[in-house]
């Protein structure tokens, strides 16, 4: 991201905007045309967390999920950037065993939950962070249940050439048509598995076809849509309480699939309008990046006047000092 990108979400404090975010945002339909779109689009940025759709893929085609019993929490947390509460660190804990794994099993490193209630009551019952709370452990679940079912060692699994990491980079990058090889950025997630620089535009195809299933082929559509089922009827698993994820899933359901990612990126898809949202808050901060996502989804998705005064919030934030009392707020700049 750059200083050319335009401003599009400003913070006021009192009468004065006292801080701006830049940024670029696009929107797609399934065959790939851009119907809207600002700033610069075609710059390649790391996807971090928002596509772990994508990379839940192999979970279902591999047929790993099916031979697990797995449901819809189980797919919604390999979906998931979740806040370790307890039924988080549950699921997955539940999706090693089926595979006859435990926690040690996982490489992506241990944390305390991102959710402070479940941090102070973790630390009240003498409990300690382990992998199960970070918040990637339902996708690192996923990732050791398909080389278990593959009859792979899942030792190892997060490195580039690890057979799982394969098969995660050819999905994503046949979905978003965008090829993840050594022609472009690759750099090391936050939980430890590669991640590849794509441009923003493509991301957003990718998730139109997410949203419809078209330019796939049958049987990923149905695992797409297996996937979005999954996260409707299972919003919580996505993130956790008090989270926009989930509480946006939690207003519209089926209608509207939403995933953040680190360093203000954000993804959407919309099934009933057939479109894919991908976008880049260019200092990172998620305020922003999800006062963008809220203001892009209101212009897209028809709301009722109830369903759009209860969304208002998204759009618009209230900010309120340590007394409670309001002192400013977070607003969009498009409309």
């Amino acid at each position: 991201m750059s200083l050319a990108d335009p401003v599009l979400v400003e913070v006021v404090r009192g009468d004065a905007v006292e801080c701006v975010h830049r940024g670029a945002a696009v929107v797609c339909d399934a065959d790939g045309r851009v119907v809207f779109s600002l700033g610069d689009i075609d710059r390649s940025i790391y996807p971090r967390s928002a596509i772990k759709a994508l990379q839940a893929l192999p979970l279902i085609e591999s047929g790993a999920a099916d031979r697990y019993g797995f449901g819809n929490k189980e797919l919604a947390l390999a979906c998931s950037s979740h806040g370790g509460e307890p039924r988080h660190a549950e699921t997955s804990a539940g999706m090693l065993a089926k595979a006859g794994l435990d926690e040690t099993a996982l490489e992506c490193g241990a944390h305390w939950p991102s959710g402070a209630a479940a941090t102070h009551a973790l630390a009240r019952s003498g409990g300690k962070p382990s992998a199960l709370h970070n918040n990637c452990s339902g996708k690192h679940a996923g990732f050791l249940c398909v080389a278990c079912a593959q009859d792979i060692d899942p030792k190892g699994y997060v490195g580039i050439g690890h057979s799982v990491q394969r098969f995660v980079a050819e999905a994503v990058g046949e979905v978003t048509g965008h090829r993840l090889d050594r022609d472009t950025a690759i750099g090391t997630d936050g939980c430890s598995i590669p991640t590849y620089a794509v441009p923003l535009a493509k991301l957003a195809h990718g998730f139109a076809k997410l949203a419809t299933g078209h330019g796939v082929g049958p049987e990923r559509a149905k695992a797409f849509a297996r996937l979005r089922a999954a996260c409707a009827a299972e919003p919580f698993m996505v993130a956790g309480s008090g989270r926009f994820c989930t509480d946006v899933m939690l207003l519209l359901g089926a209608r509207a699939f939403v995933k953040t990612g680190a360093e203000g990126v954000f993804c959407a898809a919309l099934p009933e309008q057939g479109l894919g949202i991908a976008l880049k808050c260019a200092d990172g901060a998620s305020r922003a990046s999800e006062v963008m996502m809220a203001a892009l989804i209101a212009k897209l998705l028809p709301m009722d006047e109830a369903e759009a005064a209860k969304f208002r919030r998204f759009v618009r934030p209230t900010m309120k000092n340590w007394n409670g009392i309001t002192v400013g707020g977070i607003r969009p700049t498009f409309s």
